[in-house]
């Protein structure tokens, strides 16, 4: 998605303009999909997560009032539906229990170099709680600003530096426990 989708493109989509929504999902969807899979860590809760942003986009589009970007109010859905997710998915099962899947599923199978990158990037995002992991990923895989991510999580600016902090010594503690690459 390029800086931001255009101001008459989301008129048009609250309108009730289909073909303008297509287009707003055609431009979004991957930016949407990212910050869900690298919250989510998995392909199909990140689909999931992906259908949830669009459909409560949808409704809320007639309403929406430009008091921030659009990228930067998909980037808030996208990461709340992202941590709620994650939270009921906890819920239901046990994390250690995931993981211990994921890998026996990963040995199956002889790994690529950029296997070896997504697990250990995986593995470390796993170490971290859903606020964290939410911090990590807007930050460091979506490049967004201290400022951005404050406001897509409506969270204070220090709540995202202590949080990004937090998450840094976590990953950095669980790699050297792990011995990771």
């Amino acid at each position: 998605m390029e800086d931001d989708i255009p101001r008459e493109l989301i008129v048009q989509a609250g309108k009730g303009d289909m073909k303008a929504f297509e287009e707003i999902y055609r431009l979004a969807s991957g930016l949407v999909y990212n910050v869900a899979f690298r919250v989510a860590r998995s392909h199909a809760e990140a689909d999931e997560i992906t259908q949830e942003v669009f459909i409560k986009m949808h409704e809320a589009l007639p309403r929406f009032e430009f008091r921030s970007s659009c990228k930067t109010w998909l980037y808030r859905i996208a990461a709340n539906a992202a941590i709620s997710r994650c939270r009921k998915s906890a819920r239901e099962s046990s994390l250690a229990g995931k993981y211990r899947e994921h890998l026996e599923v990963e040995a199956q199978q002889s790994p690529t170099a950029e296997d070896i990158n997504e697990k250990t990037v995986g593995a470390l995002l796993s170490a971290l709680d859903d606020e964290q992991r939410a911090c990590v990923v807007l930050r460091e895989m979506e490049g967004l600003a201290y400022e951005e991510i404050a406001e897509i999580l409506h969270i204070p600016l220090n709540t995202v530096r202590s949080r990004l902090h937090r998450a840094r010594e976590a990953m950095l503690a669980y790699a050297n426990k792990e011995k990771l690459p």
